[in-house]
């Protein structure tokens, strides 16, 4: 696989207009553990290589288990999660996959139970930004770096 084009120098205004939405997420008050559930399982969802190495990533330098972040791609199937993540995962999968799903009630009920509506309010906002990121770095092609391969113990 290789890079199509470089879309922030292509538009530097457009790759502008998308950071400052992530700054507002990055500002907005939400936990960052819930930033980083965002846009992992976003990621996930949407097959971004570059994004899910990039959250992983950013998720085990700010203390979050291995297992918390490993689990998630099958996060139903693992107690891992608290009751307010799995919510909010239930929403991160209903909302990325909108045109299939429809928002569906059970899922915003869910939500509703565990978080105010500014906080539903500015999650579905990062969740829309995640998808935003995952679309142009899938669509065109961004590659993530490649680790240098670590020896066996």
């Amino acid at each position: 696989m290789q890079a199509r084009f470089n879309f922030g120098k292509a538009a530097p205004d457009a790759y502008k207009a998308v950071a400052a939405l992530e700054q507002y997420v990055q500002e907005s008050g939400l936990d960052k553990r819930f930033i980083h559930l965002i846009k992992l399982r976003a990621s996930q969802i949407n097959g971004c290589a570059y994004c899910v190495d990039m959250h992983s990533k950013e998720a085990r330098h700010h203390g979050l288990s291995e297992q918390w972040i490993n689990l998630m791609c099958v996060w139903r199937e693992s107690p891992v999660y608290d009751a307010r993540e799995r919510a909010l995962l239930g929403w991160v999968d209903a909302v990325t996959k909108i045109a299939e799903t429809g928002a569906p009630d059970a899922d915003y009920e869910a939500l509703k139970a565990h978080f105010s509506e500014e906080e539903m309010t500015k999650i579905t906002v990062a969740i829309g930004t995640i998808n935003i990121w995952n679309r142009l770095a899938v669509g065109f092609r961004s590659q993530h770096p490649i680790d240098a391969p670590q020896k066996a113990a």
